[in-house]
């Protein structure tokens, strides 16, 4: 496909916009992080150096990612307002270019959008959020979870895992119990007073009794300590919400599935952010469709009419993305349909507009 002059105008204002966006929005956002996180900042000594380049050379492409319907939006909505207040869009149509072939440099815009997005949310900021979310453990508020109680864990098939309580500060699980079944009978059964996790799924066991099932006949051994491959980790069954967001799209997907193969119930949170990645490139052709449709008309209040129109679809989207997420984890809906009910709703409403806009 061969780039016109006014796809070239126009995609150069659209992401030159939108990145103007991103910069203004982004600075307002830090002087208010700032404020809000300074006193711990001090309280806790935490170094400039730390600051700067662990925590908010991450933050800002987390923030970015968070809100990018937002920005597109605005982009969308900003420059477009201007192009129709400068009646720059009645000179196009005059020229005999349709609604439609306006459409393509805005389509081309929101794909290389949805594509970067794409990229640093599966790639680039998952990584970045390690680095972030262990600066804020550190000198902000802690968020990982570090203890867990009643863990029974299917670590292969026909293998069950129980620890009575875990504490990761020391990777020490208390009262443990290891169980394997060929179909509903009991095979063997390992009992330990103590397990610590060493690494790559090597565990210590200390006191431990081991008892073999054959038919009537039963072996019994005991033992004061011995290393065993175990297929599980303390990641496995310590979860946090924030975990999700520290994965990259393919380690995410893997996660999920093991944890499926596993019984594991608390993985919603982890469903809901891999799908919220592909809802996402969805979201930014559609949000631009309404932008444009909205924005392209000129109306007597101007750009002021059509960027609170903006900020008002956009920030329902936003609101509607995070209510229907909590539909999820509830429960009242899968994660796949929880996730792109804002998508079909709003995809509707950019038909509606669409049909209504100046042809």
């Amino acid at each position: 496909m061969i780039l016109k002059r006014l796809d070239t105008y126009i995609i150069k204002k659209f992401l030159g916009t939108y990145l103007f966006t991103i910069v203004l929005i982004i600075s307002i956002a830090v002087v208010f992080d700032i404020n809000e996180k300074l006193d711990k900042f001090l309280s806790k000594d935490a170094p400039l150096k730390a600051i700067v380049f662990d925590y908010y050379l991450n933050f800002i492409p987390y923030f970015v990612n968070l809100f990018s319907q937002l920005f597109t939006f605005i982009a969308v909505i900003f420059f477009t307002s201007k192009l129709a207040d400068n009646s720059e869009i009645i000179a196009m149509m005059s020229s005999r270019v349709s609604f439609n072939r306006l459409m393509r440099p805005y389509m081309i815009s929101a794909a290389i959008i949805a594509a970067g997005t794409f990229l640093l949310n599966s790639y680039v900021i998952p990584p970045a959020n390690v680095t972030r979310i262990n600066f804020e453990d550190k000198y902000v508020k802690p968020r990982k979870t570090d203890y867990g109680s009643n863990i029974q864990i299917q670590v292969e098939p026909g293998v069950v895992a129980y620890i009575n309580r875990y504490d990761n500060t020391n990777k020490t699980g208390y009262r443990f119990s290891l169980e394997r079944y060929e179909g509903k009978t009991l095979r063997s059964r390992l009992t330990a007073q103590t397990v610590r996790y060493v690494s790559d799924y090597t565990w210590k066991i200390r006191d431990y009794t081991i008892r073999n099932f054959d038919g009537m006949h039963e072996t019994f051994f005991k033992g004061a300590e011995k290393d065993s491959i175990i297929p599980f980790q303390p990641s496995d069954f310590l979860i946090s919400r924030y975990d999700s967001e520290q994965m990259t799209t393919p380690k995410l997907k893997e996660y999920i599935d093991r944890q499926k193969k596993r019984g594991v119930a608390n993985i919603t949170q982890f469903e809901v952010e891999y799908y919220q990645r592909y809802a996402m490139i969805a979201a930014s052709f559609i949000l631009t469709s309404i932008g444009l449709s909205l924005a392209s008309k000129k109306v007597k209040g101007g750009m002021g009419l059509h960027l609170g129109l903006g900020l008002l679809f956009s920030f329902s989207y936003i609101f509607f993305m995070k209510v229907s997420a909590t539909f999820a984890i509830s429960g009242q809906a899968s994660p796949l349909v929880a996730v792109w009910i804002p998508n079909i709703l709003y995809a509707i409403i950019a038909v509606i507009l669409y049909k209504r806009a100046p042809k």
